[in-house]
């Protein structure tokens, strides 16, 4: 019979292995199905003995707590996913969440910085040490490219091209692009390879090919990422938190306000679907203006 703890262990060993999903990923869903683990033993229920009644008795109390659609979206379709594997294995004959349709999500526009915000971020950057070379370098890659930060993590020097001027990004799903770097990015990653990341493998001995490296010679986690953004938004005095998805969000959306072809933008960002892109059509009240008063005959 295997236990709870083991189903989820062989869950987990599936997304990394077969499904190929980030850690972040894994961790958020270890975390819904352990909260859904909490709630059979407060039922005292099985996990293999799970039925229809005990899923809906689940999401009125992730409702009760007043939690978004989209939360309580992200966790049915996690648990649904888990019971399939489970099903799958063998482990249970029948997956309780295989009725339950997801919530329509809210309909959220993704936030977004203007392009004034973005230079403000690139002028608090001091290139004094090898610190500020380091997230020039990184802040014109996120920007320029529009990845997502655990794929700029783990990019690597091989990953480079600096004559064709185009980084090779591994995506979700084993799903590799390449995409093009503008001139700023391949100066200011040049300039950090060859001097601030050059010095920090010398003082700490700690050779490997990632990169962006943190102040220890180590690889740099999404974590540290998020940590050197918010300083810079400090320092630039930018209201609110700089997400690093907000640079992606930003990639997108000033790309189509400038006239790029939506297709273009979803190989860019590396959307197997076009209708993950679409949500970037919308266009900021600026762009508005500015079309109104080019076309307008009265503006």
């Amino acid at each position: 019979m295997v236990s709870k703890e083991q189903a989820l262990q062989l869950f987990v060993e599936y997304l990394q292995i077969e499904k190929n999903s980030s850690h972040y990923t894994i961790e958020n869903y270890q975390r819904d199905i352990e909260e859904f683990f909490m709630f059979m033993n407060e039922q005292g229920i099985s996990f293999t003995s799970v039925e229809y009644f005990d899923v809906r008795l689940f999401l009125t109390g992730l409702y009760n707590r007043n939690l978004s659609k989209r939360s309580v979206a992200r966790k049915t379709s996690c648990l649904r996913s888990f019971y399939k594997f489970l099903m799958r294995e063998e482990i249970v004959t029948e997956n309780p969440f295989g009725l339950v349709s997801l919530p329509k999500k809210d309909q959220m526009l993704p936030r977004f910085m203007y392009e004034e915000e973005i230079n403000l971020l690139f002028s608090a950057i001091s290139l004094d040490d090898t610190a500020g070379s380091r997230d020039l370098a990184l802040l014109e890659l996120l920007y320029a490219t529009g990845i997502r930060v655990s794929e700029c993590c783990n990019i690597q020097l091989q990953d480079l091209d600096f004559s064709l001027g185009t980084v090779l990004v591994h995506g979700k799903g084993k799903k590799d692009r390449y995409v093009p770097m503008g001139d700023f990015c391949v100066d200011a990653l040049t300039s950090y390879i060859k001097n601030a990341r050059a010095e920090l493998v010398a003082s700490k001995g700690k050779e490997h090919r990632y990169v962006f490296l943190n102040l220890r010679g180590e690889p740099l986690t999404p974590r540290g990422v998020r940590y050197i953004l918010n300083e810079l938004v400090k320092r630039a005095a930018v209201e609110g938190d700089l997400h690093p998805h907000m640079l992606r969000h930003s990639f997108a959306t000033h790309l189509l306000n400038n006239g790029a072809d939506l297709r273009a933008v979803q190989e860019l960002l590396g959307h197997s679907n076009i209708s993950s892109t679409q949500i970037y059509t919308h266009v900021t009240k600026e762009q508005l203006r500015k079309v109104y008063n080019a076309s307008h005959p009265r503006a």
